[in-house]
């Protein structure tokens, strides 16, 4: 049952597990980077992008990091993971504020949603 705290709906959530901890980790770390200069992949940008889609590829501009390029799917496995995190703070944060619990059917009658 999703509850009305501090003026925001709080859905239920999982416990934050090992595994998924894991998996966040896992997105992040995955694989070992290979490092290139952004001169260099300039020079050979087909083969830098088609090297990014099994491995991320750090960029470097005089020795210092200036981008890292990953594929489309381990950017949106990277961000998925980022989001339910931030989801898992929010409601943390939230469950924690004072005051009475409004239940959410009452929030949805309030509403005329139901």
């Amino acid at each position: 049952m999703a509850l009305l705290r501090g003026g925001r709906t709080v859905e239920p959530r999982r416990r934050v597990t090992e595994a998924m901890l894991y998996e966040l980790t896992f997105c992040v770390v995955q694989y070992p980077m290979v490092k290139i200069s952004v001169s260099k992949a300039r020079e050979r940008l087909a083969e830098v992008v088609e090297l990014s889609q099994s491995e991320p590829v750090e960029l470097e501009h005089y020795g210092r990091r200036a981008a890292v390029l990953v594929s489309p799917e381990q950017y949106d496995q990277m961000l998925e993971a980022l989001e339910e995190s931030e989801d898992v703070v929010a409601f943390d944060a939230a469950m924690t504020e004072a005051g009475a619990n409004i239940p959410w059917e009452q929030v949805k009658s309030d509403l005329g949603w139901s």
